[in-house]
């Protein structure tokens, strides 16, 4: 930090009587000086991370607190720099907190895993892990992070399809999540500043330059790794020298902080190469592709070995001109023939991959079908049912409230006699057969083909018909109420009034009797269609 103000203090003195060009040349050269002790980095941040493994070796495993300190620390150090050993600490991360029933640090674990399986290119995985955590109960700050996850999530899969159709809704996705989580944290006085970069230059104000954002990034104190985040959004907002300005300040404070996985020097190496400094871009896009392989970033390795051989090129037609025009122009020739061999077989793997995606979706459409068509069953069951409680109840409060009228009159009559006879009138098994009759019928309306699908599982000398004048008998009614998904014993057993052994003997008999075996005759049962009158 203190060389970096260094920097930007030697800059700051010259800056008004440099042009833009020179600010980010001056910049740099401070970049290749910092490349060269990239090793120096690299040793200082595996002692810092040996250092916690070994006090993780001495501390209690009893003791949540410490160990989860220590595996977050060492997760921090590996999460920009390496993704296999961040990958095996944030798993230990996500065992602690779920063996010790830590909630919130299981959550905030499970969505850095899903960020570091983003940076690594394993975009499903990372969609899956996202998919698992439930929203409903989360803090704001981990809310926040869950949107800024979804939104990273789904712009970097714009960016690796970089398709016109298919990117257009991932982008959509993206802004969304941004929004809801700008919803729940709005964003501070130093980002509300720093998005100022990102407005037209007709509405920018001419104090917002990029000299402006530049001494706002310095002077903000911030650590390296956080500068480079900063420096690199902001460079979004610029082209030209102004853009390689703030690329070149975040790939420095990425040399510092030695992370690997960035993206900062990568761009820059681009934008290098657009103003034609080639020996400089091949230089950052070669310590690019070693970061992105260092850390195992597939999706960025890609990227940048598709466009190493160009800037390669550039590099050998500077240098081999003069000596042998044939030999540049052949050697021209091999490189075109190898990036096009490579958009050949990207172009192929892409086309693989796409119709590898559309079977899933069609897969996955199929599958939405039948649980839509479940769902649907399920709530038309249940309208069916519900109406038939509120007519029986609707019935039994309306005999009810006679019965209790006629007591009362006969009562203050004195007609007792009458008071007995009336409610010798009143017959519960009656009433009781005439529920079952009506749940019969609504069973049947709903699943007409019941009784004649269910027989289809038995021999015939085992099928059981009702008989005549009945709807459906006591071992019909007990599966019936199984397809209407009560399949608790008790459950049945009450509203049939039986007891539970005597429900466990009606199935267990027929099951054994089954043309399926016992333990998928359930699951038939489950499958006989149901017909919606209406419907039809």
């Amino acid at each position: 930090m203190n060389k970096i103000l260094f920097v930007s203090f030697f800059l700051l003195l010259w800056f008004n009587g440099y042009s833009q060009n020179g600010k980010s040349d001056s910049l740099l050269t401070v970049l290749k000086s910092e490349l060269a002790r990239t090793h120096s980095y690299d040793q200082d941040k595996q002692k810092r991370i040996n250092l916690l493994r070994f006090e993780l070796l001495h501390t209690d495993n009893s003791n949540f607190d410490a160990q989860f300190n220590l595996y977050s620390k060492i997760f921090e150090e590996y999460r920009s720099f390496k993704f296999d050993s961040a990958f095996v600490y944030i798993k230990r991360m996500i065992d602690i907190s779920a063996k010790f029933n830590k909630n919130d640090n299981l959550i905030r674990s499970k969505m850095m895993l899903g960020s570091i399986l983003l940076n690594s290119g394993f975009f499903k995985e990372a969609f899956d892990v996202t998919t698992e955590i439930d929203t409903s109960g989360l803090t704001k700050a981990l809310k926040t992070d869950y949107f800024v996850l979804q939104a990273r999530l789904n712009a970097g899969i714009a960016e690796y399809d970089n398709d016109a159709y298919f990117s257009r809704n991932y982008r959509r996705q993206s802004e969304e999540a941004f929004k809801k989580a700008e919803i729940v944290t709005p964003s501070n006085n130093f980002e509300q500043t720093i998005n100022l970069a990102f407005l037209s230059d007709s509405i920018k104000h001419k104090k917002l330059t990029p000299d402006f954002f530049f001494n706002i990034i310095i002077e903000r104190d911030l650590p390296e790794h956080g500068i480079a985040m900063v420096a690199t959004r902001i460079s979004f907002a610029y082209t030209g020298h102004d853009r390689i300005l703030f690329l070149a300040l975040a790939a420095i404070n990425d040399i510092r902080s030695s992370t690997k996985e960035t993206l900062a020097i990568f761009l820059l190496g681009q934008e290098l190469f657009k103003l034609d400094k080639i020996n400089d871009a091949y230089v950052c896009l070669q310590e690019a592709s070693r970061n992105a392989k260092f850390y195992g970033a597939r999706n960025r390795a890609v990227q940048i070995e598709s466009m190493l051989p160009l800037v390669a090129g550039k590099v050998i037609d500077q240098k081999q001109h003069e000596k042998d025009k044939l030999l540049i122009g052949l050697l021209i020739f091999f490189i075109v023939a190898i990036v096009l061999f490579f958009l050949l077989v990207v172009y192929r793997r892409q086309i693989l991959l796409i119709k590898a995606n559309e079977l899933l979706i069609k897969e996955k459409n199929n599958e939405l079908v039948g649980v839509n068509e479940k769902l649907w069953e399920s709530s038309r069951i249940k309208e069916e049912l519900i109406g038939l409680f509120f007519k029986t109840c609707s019935s039994y409060i309306e005999t009810l409230d006679k019965i209790k009228h006629q007591t009362l009159h006969d009562i203050k009559l004195g007609k007792y006699k009458d008071v007995n006879q009336f409610l010798n009138k009143v017959h519960i098994d009656e009433e009781k057969e005439h529920l079952y009759n009506m749940l019969d019928t609504v069973f049947l309306t709903m699943f007409p083909n019941f009784i004649t699908s269910f027989n289809a599982l038995l021999k015939k000398e085992d099928q059981i018909w009702p008989k005549s004048g009945e709807t459906l008998n006591a071992t019909l009614r007990i599966f019936a109420l199984m397809r209407l998904g009560i399949n608790e014993h008790e459950a049945i057993a009450k509203i049939l009034d039986y007891s539970v052994s005597t429900v466990y003997t009606y199935k267990t008999r027929i099951k054994s009797r089954a043309l399926v075996p016992a333990n998928d005759f359930e699951q038939k049962i489950m499958e006989i269609k149901f017909i919606n009158s209406n419907h039809h």
